[in-house]
């Protein structure tokens, strides 16, 4: 197999994973007319078609189910390797890759930048997003993540911090519309809430149970813009307390509860674990929660 041959099947695997050019072009960081050549030129060389396309991305055939179940097993362990391979020296140096939920961002990169600044030979890359990336394929050296405890094989997770959720309206909803006298109160109010009906996060699953579908004005698919959309004056909705904070603007409508904290975890690769600049990572943030404000 030339190196050509290898790229080929390597984004045709990426394509299946993901069932769209852009999400392999990503993945990869390529451009995605670079994954339709590779896509193309194997299907020319085996003389088979190995995607269905339609307009809402690429559907492997029984023949492309078969070459990309052999590609998934030899990605993965070339992954592994590199792992291994990337996390044997001892200084805290090169790629640092980190991720997390775009909320956590005012608080998380200022905590990387104070990492690097103790150790300048790391090259931070902290990527945010809705996305769920994955160690096992190299996406990231430690992942943030939010919600349920993180059940995948070879993750090292570990209990990170809790963030607090309170329900906030803007100065000039108040205004207008007084605030909730309890939670049957709520139904009056103008709702700000997200898209998604399976959206796991406990204040969400909370919204879902107690506030009619009726009182929903505002709905948005990222948590970032549902607090844009509070602070604008949409309605009343969950914004972090470390964020409200932030934000002079809005009026606690309700305060935090235990059910609608969001706990958060600290995932590792099992492979890449104890390498010298994942454990400085490690470290770093858990003493920087401890500055955090509990509620």
């Amino acid at each position: 197999m030339t190196a050509g041959t290898w790229d080929e099947i390597r984004t045709a695997y990426h394509v299946a994973r993901l069932g769209t050019v852009s999400g392999a072009a990503e993945a990869l960081g390529v451009h995605h007319a670079t994954v339709i050549r590779h896509v193309d030129a194997l299907e020319a060389r085996l003389g088979v078609k190995l995607f269905q396309r339609h307009a809402r991305g690429y559907t492997p055939t029984e023949a492309g189910q078969d070459l990309l179940q052999t590609a998934r097993i030899a990605d993965d362990a070339f992954a592994q390797l590199a792992g291994r391979v990337r996390g044997q020296g001892a200084a805290v140096e090169g790629d640092l890759l980190v991720t997390s939920i775009t909320g956590l961002a005012p608080w998380i990169a200022p905590a990387l930048a104070r990492l690097q600044a103790r150790h300048p030979g790391l090259v931070v890359r902290y990527l945010t997003g809705e996305r769920i990336f994955r160690l096992e394929y190299g996406e990231a050296h430690v992942a943030i993540r939010a919600g349920a405890e993180p059940a995948e094989a070879d993750y090292v997770v570990q209990p990170f911090c809790t963030q607090p959720h309170a329900l906030y309206a803007s100065a000039a909803y108040v205004a207008a519309m007084g605030l909730p006298a309890g939670d049957a109160d709520l139904a009056r109010h103008r709702i700000v809430a997200h898209d998604d009906p399976e959206a796991r996060a406990p204040f969400h699953r909370w919204l879902r149970a107690h506030v009619p579908e009726a009182a929903v004005a505002f709905r948005a698919a990222e948590f970032v813009t549902l607090i844009e959309a509070v602070k604008g004056g949409a309605g009343i909705g969950f914004v972090p307390v470390w964020e409200a904070r932030r934000l002079p603007d809005l009026v606690q409508a309700m305060p935090p509860r235990r059910d609608w904290d969001a706990p958060l975890w600290l995932v590792t690769h099992v492979d890449l674990h104890r390498s010298a600049k994942v454990q400085a990572c490690l470290r770093h943030l858990k003493a920087e929660a401890q500055t955090w404000p509990a509620r």
